[in-house]
């Protein structure tokens, strides 16, 4: 495969802020792993020495496999101009196969209900490791209090926080390393597991080997969200990283191996973790363990914000408010979805209560949107032509692996794993309608070209005195690209609803770039001083301000002669402030007049329902509501001619024949 260079440049730096962004999931896995493996084990084998050994060997291999080999050598390189994760595949792919959608939908939906989860399993399980220093402390008030801060501190970005993830995710790997290795060189007959028949053997003769594989996937979690971050930290950063992180991980996991194998107070519900460290660091390791927790909590809800901001991109999730926190892309803000997320996390833990019950809702949800990355990469070395003697094994690879994490993770279904999938269903079904609703839209869309007759048209409504002024500048925000064409619900609002009377109209397209501070714009003038069109293009860092915009355009306009925006009431001439009234026009078309068949009826209806929850179009244009006028028109126009009053009439004289006939 060809070398893909990331857009983020490998430095000591970058490495740093990799450890801090990318790995806070997987790097919190130990807190939970093995006392989860503990827990599927049966009474009088939990120190069983070939047990133990077997259960580190399975999760050693699983991060070789699925993180080393599959994400961080294979999928890192299927890079969309520096960015990852599952929805930059799917852009990748999209234009050969787009009903990948559905794909790339299922995984960016179990994505986020997995980011729901995250918080509450990683911070609940540090919490609970105070049970042993002071049992008084009670664990689900004290988590709901660091889950409510870390949602409650979003809209004031976390940018200027973000600086001490790395130093800190240092300090917490390499604790966990120390702590690890102060129990491998106790017992250095733990190595053995780096032998895979450890693990082969484990599968073959342990009891309930599928609830143990649910347990032993946990490891692996982080590993979708390692590639969400690929544009945040590099290709190279996170690669290097990983060799640091992988390292420390190992070791922690031998160490509580070494420590349950040679320990006597072993039982179903203690956490090895917090267990083998000395009575004195436990504190620490506590501490440690809590900031862990709230930097991979926050990893999470920011690839939560930026998978919802990519699928707004790809037209499958509704526009809603997006907040830029600094002056990096990455770094975004989303109010809707962070209360969302907040509100379902809280009622996660009230209702799990503690972590090893929460443990049953985690990795279900994941291992779906692994299988869906699998499948898209497929689909990706398809797109570049990569031999399927090639593809074919690799994928059949991946996907056999995670079908069997899935089948195991299913037996957690009734226990709990039920919650991510419901959500993800949901997310889900939002995702299809939004996207097939704006498809059937679109397949009604008709353009009407701005030709003469169009132009002189407007020009006889601005000059019939009979209708009643709608405004001085009468300003369309408009979607098509072409300059020389308009929707023709733009005609329908102008000409048929009621005739708009201005002195000045504005036909206005603004689109959203990458670019953080682009602002530029192109002017039509297809009457000269009275109907214009303009194309903005505004940097993401900037966002969508139409009514600023359009002033400040319209002021450099009238600048150049080109536009009076001066008043043309007779009565205001003489007013301290003569300038003209603005009112901003917004043309939705609703369902109506439309004969389809019964499924896309519920696809349109529950898409209308979806815009409808969602943030406006007012609030998405940020137009000053007092300006604004939300217009609505038929998806599409009657058509009621002089035949289909015939049918009608023919109709009722067949129905009146059939009344006489049963008489």
């Amino acid at each position: 495969m060809k070398e893909i260079h990331s857009k983020v440049p490998f430095s000591a730096l970058g490495v740093v802020l990799a450890i801090g962004i990318v790995f806070g999931d997987i790097g919190t896995s130990p807190l939970y792993v093995m006392r989860a493996i503990l827990f599927a084990l049966p009474d009088g084998q939990l120190n069983r020495p070939d047990y133990i050994l077997g259960a580190v060997s399975c999760v050693i291999w699983t991060l070789t496999i699925q993180t080393t080999l599959k994400y961080v050598i294979i999928t890192l390189r299927a890079d969309n101009k520096g960015e990852g994760g599952i929805l930059s595949l799917y852009a990748l792919i999209r234009q050969k196969y787009r009903w990948a959608y559905i794909l790339a939908g299922i995984g960016a939906a179990t994505l986020l209900a997995d980011g729901i989860i995250t918080p509450a399993m990683t911070v609940m399980s540090a919490i609970e490791g105070l049970n042993t220093i002071a049992p008084h402390i009670p664990v689900i008030p004290v988590t709901i209090a660091i889950v409510l801060l870390l949602f409650l501190v979003q809209p004031f970005g976390t940018g200027s926080l973000g600086k001490y993830f790395g130093p800190l995710m240092i300090v917490w790997f390499g604790m966990m390393a120390i702590v690890g290795l102060s129990q491998l060189v106790t017992d250095f007959s733990v190595l053995r597991a780096f032998n895979p028949m450890y693990a082969v053997n484990f599968l073959i003769e342990v009891p309930q080997t599928m609830f143990m594989l649910g347990a032993i996937f946990l490891c692996t979690t982080g590993a979708e969200a390692l590639y969400s971050d690929l544009g945040h930290c590099g290709l190279k950063n996170i690669r290097i990283s990983w060799i640091f992180v992988k390292t420390a991980l190992i070791i922690n996991y031998l160490g509580q191996a070494a420590w349950i194998i040679n320990s006597s107070s072993v039982t179903h519900d203690v956490n090895p973790f917090f267990a083998m460290m000395p009575q004195w660091f436990s504190l620490v390791g506590v501490i440690m363990a809590t900031l862990a927790a709230i930097i991979a909590s926050q990893a999470l809800l920011s690839g939560s914000f930026t998978v919802i901001s990519e699928a707004i991109s790809l037209n499958i999730w509704p526009n809603v408010k997006i907040e830029y926190t600094s002056d990096v892309k990455g770094q975004l803000y989303i109010p809707s979805i962070n209360y969302i997320m907040m509100v379902l996390c809280i009622i996660i833990i009230l209702t799990m209560q503690s972590s090893m019950k929460l443990e049953a809702a985690y990795g279900l949800a994941i291992t779906l949107s692994m299988l869906m990355t699998s499948v898209l990469l497929f689909l990706y070395f398809q797109r570049n032509n990569k031999p399927l003697w090639f593809s074919i094994p690799l994928t059949l690879f991946f996907v056999v692996i995670e079908f069997s994490f899935f089948i195991a993770n299913m037996q957690k279904f009734a226990h709990g794993g039920f919650v991510p999938i419901i959500i993800a269903g949901i997310l889900v079904f939002l995702m299809y309608s939004w996207y097939n609703g704006r498809r059937i839209k679109r397949r009604y869309t008709i353009y009407d070209p701005v030709d003469e007759r169009y132009i002189n048209q407007i020009l006889k409504i601005s000059e019939d005195v009979s209708i009643p002024k709608a405004a001085t500048h009468l300003v369309y925000i408009v979607k098509a690209n072409n300059k020389d064409y308009l929707e023709s619900k733009i005609a329908y609002s102008l000409f048929k609803r009621t005739p708009k009377r201005a002195d000045t109209y504005w036909f206005v397209r603004i689109k959203r770039t990458d670019e953080p501070y682009e602002f530029s714009y192109e002017t039509t003038v297809y009457a000269s001083k009275k109907i214009f069109r303009i194309n903005v293009r505004a940097g993401f860092k900037l966002g969508i301000h139409t009514d600023k915009y359009v002033n400040l355009i319209a002021n450099e306009l009238e600048k150049h002669g080109l536009v009076d925006l001066n008043t043309r009431y007779p009565s205001l001439q003489d007013a301290i402030d003569k300038r003209g009234d603005f009112k901003f026009m917004v043309v939705d078309r609703i369902f109506r007049n439309v004969h389809m068949n019964p499924f896309r009826r519920i696809i349109l209806s529950c898409y209308n329902l979806v815009k409808r929850l969602s943030t406006s179009d007012v609030q998405m244009y940020d137009i000053d509501p007092s300006l604004a006028v939300v217009e609505k028109v038929p998806l599409r126009q009657a058509d009621h001619a002089e035949s289909e009053l015939k049918l009608l009439l023919t109709q009722s004289e067949d129905a009146m024949s059939d009344t006489q006939s049963i008489e």
